[in-house]
């Protein structure tokens, strides 16, 4: 059976991996060697924060790029080639350019002012990167995907449903993503950013969410009957590196710890998570846009809360809460509600 019901776990997933995305950027600025990626750093550094940093940093990036693979499955049940390209054209490639001339600019100023160097005006990608490889791959693997889609309901699919049925006919998946690690050779695993490692990485994650939505629900069923090994597997991996391969294990150790925490991930969303829900319309509308902006307030609150005398813990909470309010309140007064920007934050 196809999987053609609005996927409101999918939905869920994508909103929660970017309030994730939220928090690890404020941890970063609490490590030292934050600067060095062009954070602005606290100098009383919280060590200890990043260690369930640690679990995160290895799977929450691919799992945004598996999860955007699944969104064009669905926009594509109901669209040509040149439909698809054109909307993903604008709702990513606008707000890329945008972000790149207007958002990114602000963050690196605020950065700059920081630490008193000289303000310049500074466009770049910066944490837009993402949606930069994200359109590349929609132009890639198109032709890919209306292939699967013509062959729905075909001998090929019914075979792929039945690989997929249990756990080991994802060992192909495994060995692609351990092969990428062992060929590029990322140093670190987590440096996803303008990477050839995040490029390949994302554009397998990206392949693979389109095709694990396109095999149906016998993937679902079998993420649901067998969770507990991707869990276990998961656990057990993060425990081995933070025990026995500090600062970093094998690469092979952990692209088979990034997927085993995304399949865990999307056995429980699609167990909890797949229903509609009023906070879930308003979140997921507001999620891009906050990804978006959201570096500035980041910046905007380390550079203000950052010299105040008080405990890192509660700089910590205090740049995480001006962090998502900025964002929650330029999204709500400004962004979807002046028609002119909406498009430039990917809005209908």
């Amino acid at each position: 059976m196809r999987t053609l019901e609005r996927r409101y776990d999918i939905d869920w997933i994508r909103v929660i991996a970017i309030g994730l995305l939220l928090i690890y950027h404020v941890a970063i600025g609490f490590q030292p060697w934050g600067i060095a990626i062009g954070f602005i750093g606290n100098d009383q550094p919280w060590l200890s924060l990043w260690i369930p940093m640690t679990l995160l940093n290895v799977w929450r990036i691919p799992l945004l790029f598996f999860v955007s693979g699944m969104g064009v499955y669905f926009a594509l049940r109901n669209r040509t080639w040149s439909q698809l390209v054109r909307e993903r054209a604008r709702r990513i490639l606008l707000p890329f350019l945008f972000g790149m001339v207007a958002i990114v600019p602000v963050h690196i100023y605020l950065w700059q002012r920081y630490y008193h160097f000289d303000p310049g005006y500074t466009p770049g990608p910066g944490h837009l990167w993402f949606l930069g490889n994200l359109f590349s791959y929609v132009v890639l693997l198109s032709p890919a995907f209306l292939y699967l889609k013509r062959q729905e309901g075909q001998r090929f699919a019914r075979w792929a449903a039945n690989v997929l049925r249990t756990p080991l006919g994802l060992l192909p998946v495994f060995a692609l993503f351990i092969a990428e690690a062992l060929i590029l050779h990322p140093i670190p695993f987590e440096l996803y950013a303008m990477t050839w490692h995040g490029f390949f990485l994302g554009l397998l994650a990206f392949f693979f969410g389109f095709f694990f939505v396109w095999c149906g629900s016998p993937f679902w069923n079998m993420l649901l009957r067998w969770w507990w090994l991707f869990f276990t597997a998961a656990v057990g991996l993060f425990v081995l590196r933070l025990i026995f391969f500090q600062p970093m294990a094998p690469l092979y150790l952990l692209s088979i710890e990034s997927n085993c925490w995304i399949l865990t991930v999307f056995a429980l969303g699609y167990r909890y998570l797949n229903h509609p829900s009023k906070v879930l319309s308003y979140l997921s509308k507001a999620a891009y846009p906050i990804y978006i902006v959201h570096m500035i307030f980041l910046y905007l609150g380390s550079l203000l809360i950052f010299p105040l005398p008080i405990p890192v813990p509660i700089q910590f909470l205090l740049v995480l809460l001006f962090t998502t309010a900025g964002c929650f309140l330029s999204y709500e007064l400004i962004i979807r509600r002046l028609r002119f920007l909406r498009p430039l934050f990917g809005l209908n």
